[in-house]
């Protein structure tokens, strides 16, 4: 095999391993961006980055590619705001990627206009931070670097987008709305429905803890499953306003599950056991 061939065939290696990648790097680009022709766009010059880079360098493909589609959502998100352009549009696939109507539609319904016009209101910083950390678990350490922050200062972003789009819910018909997908999420653990907790999980859903992070619908899911010894005893709460789940123990919390919902899908899970976590919550009973 000559020089010429052996180049082929990595590239034609590293197109593939891009593919498997191609999804999460458009719902990461389409929550940043708003846009699906935007997104489709973001991904397509993060493969053009990684083409023109040495792969064989890169520990956690998964994890650059990520960054970069980051980095240039940013970027476009700055150079939006300085030409005053508005961020929505329809779902129409960009020339340069193969139409996928069933993803688009399915992307489209588990992020919600309602979450965009919120997310719009942010800084590119903010929206960002959020975006990266809440929605699809990425540390503050690589949110920070990529901002050219610290670490510190990316979680204060997060802190305060995280207020924003909080705030922008309508409390009455939300906290409903919000009961229900509990209610859903929690018998379908105690029973060990699998495909039960698949139709409240987002896609994308990302599941978070003390012990890591967990991401998308088939892996939370199967954790999930798990939890129908300690699902037996949560019970529906208020925390921090919003609709949780609390297991008790002695009268005292013992672990909280915090939700982000969109669309009636649940797209991040907070499993908080860390007793100084705890003590910050503030629990009522739903």
């Amino acid at each position: 095999m000559n020089s010429g061939e052996a180049r082929n065939r990595g590239n034609d290696f590293l197109a593939r391993r891009f593919e498997g990648y191609r999804g999460h790097l458009r719902s990461v680009a389409y929550r940043m961006l708003g846009s699906a022709t935007e997104a489709e766009d973001a991904v397509q010059e993060a493969w053009f980055r990684l083409s023109r880079s040495d792969a064989r360098e890169v520990e956690n493909l998964g994890g650059w590619l990520t960054t970069v589609v980051g980095r240039v959502c940013l970027d476009m998100l700055r150079s939006r705001r300085s030409r005053g352009e508005e961020p929505l549009d329809t779902w129409h696939p960009a020339p340069s990627a193969e139409p996928d109507p069933a993803h688009d539609a399915v992307l489209a319904d588990s992020v919600g206009v309602a979450l965009l016009v919120v997310l719009d209101t942010l800084s590119p910083a903010e929206r960002l931070a959020f975006v990266l950390h809440d929605l699809f678990g990425v540390p503050f350490e690589e949110i920070g670097g990529i901002l050219g922050r610290n670490p510190a200062a990316a979680r204060q972003l997060a802190s305060r987008a995280r207020r924003r789009v909080r705030g922008a819910d309508a409390p009455e018909a939300d906290l409903a709305r919000q009961r229900k997908v509990v209610d859903a999420f929690l018998a379908a653990a105690r029973e060990g429905d699998f495909d039960g907790l698949l139709a409240v999980l987002d896609p994308d859903v990302v599941a978070r803890s003390e012990a890591g992070v967990s991401s998308g619908a088939v892996g939370v899911a199967s954790g999930a499953t798990r939890f129908a010894r300690l699902a037996g005893i949560a019970r529906p709460a208020l925390v921090d306003g919003a609709t949780g789940l609390v297991v008790v123990t002695d009268g005292r919390p013992e672990r909280v599950l915090t939700f982000t919902f969109v669309a009636d899908r649940i797209t991040v899970i907070d499993i908080v056991t860390d007793p100084a976590r705890l003590a910050e919550l503030t629990i009522e009973a739903a």
